[in-house]
């Protein structure tokens, strides 16, 4: 699972010349993004710096001045937020939604998932923190949904992220978790472990938002336009569509 570390992010973002986007990627998006940035790259010639992490970590990051261009967030909430206290050049437009799943490397039984995660066969179960990740305050809503979150409490392993989270469950540290669709669907993750898509009467699809942040405006805005305009394009929705995301 690589991740680019959060230490890195400024010297990243000083490093980046005024034709590079340094682009806050939530972390569920990460698969996804690596086949968008090449395919901007390839139309526009310009590179992308995306550094990934949990959207409300980035939220906070942003609120203390990190240098971002562009936001993708896992929500529209921390995006909103952003631009209602003046940290974005306009409001969030969905650019996908985000679906979830429970995945597991392990031979346990996911068509009766329900009683397999309360069943001793399931001692750890991974979910991404619902306090910074909205597919982590998701999952909890679509457990409650079912009345298991309470009973399944003391089986909880927080990531900090999605791509924690990840880790977790494809190093076998968890017995199960739930996690983004476009993570198994990915490459690098297809036919690895097994999973099952989360019952949609559990929980609303994920709305995720893109917003060009101020330092974006400032800095490099037609840059940063190109790019937001671009993910809300044909290519990029048909490259998010392949990672199992649905389209607004």
């Amino acid at each position: 699972m690589r991740m680019l570390a959060v230490p890195l992010l400024f010297a990243l973002c000083s490093a980046a010349g005024a034709d590079t986007l340094t682009v806050a990627v939530a972390a569920n998006v990460q698969y996804a993004f690596d086949d968008i940035q090449e395919a901007f790259r390839k139309e526009t010639g310009h590179t992308l710096k995306p550094v990934y992490n949990s959207s409300g970590k980035f939220t906070a990051q942003i609120m203390n001045g990190a240098p971002f261009d562009v936001f993708l967030s896992a929500d529209m909430e921390y995006p909103e937020k952003l631009h209602k206290e003046g940290h974005a050049a306009a409001p969030p437009k969905v650019y996908a939604y985000g679906t979830l799943v429970l995945w597991t490397m392990k031979d346990i039984d996911l068509a009766n998932w329900r009683s397999t995660l309360a069943s001793p066969a399931v001692a750890k179960i991974a979910i991404a923190n619902p306090k910074t990740a909205p597919y982590g305050r998701e999952t909890m809503k679509a457990l409650a949904h079912y009345k298991l979150d309470a009973s399944l409490a003391t089986k909880f392993v927080f990531g900090e992220s999605i791509s924690q989270t990840n880790q977790y469950i494809h190093s076998r540290a968890a017995d199960a978790g739930f996690t983004a669709k476009s993570v198994v669907v990915s490459p690098e993750m297809q036919g690895q472990g097994k999973w099952i898509d989360l019952p949609k009467e559990s929980y609303q699809p994920i709305a995720q938002g893109i917003v060009i942040l101020k330092h974006g405006q400032q800095n490099n805005p037609a840059l940063s336009r190109q790019f937001h305009d671009f993910v809300l394009a044909a290519k990029s929705r048909a490259i998010l569509e392949r990672y199992g995301y649905q389209l607004p």
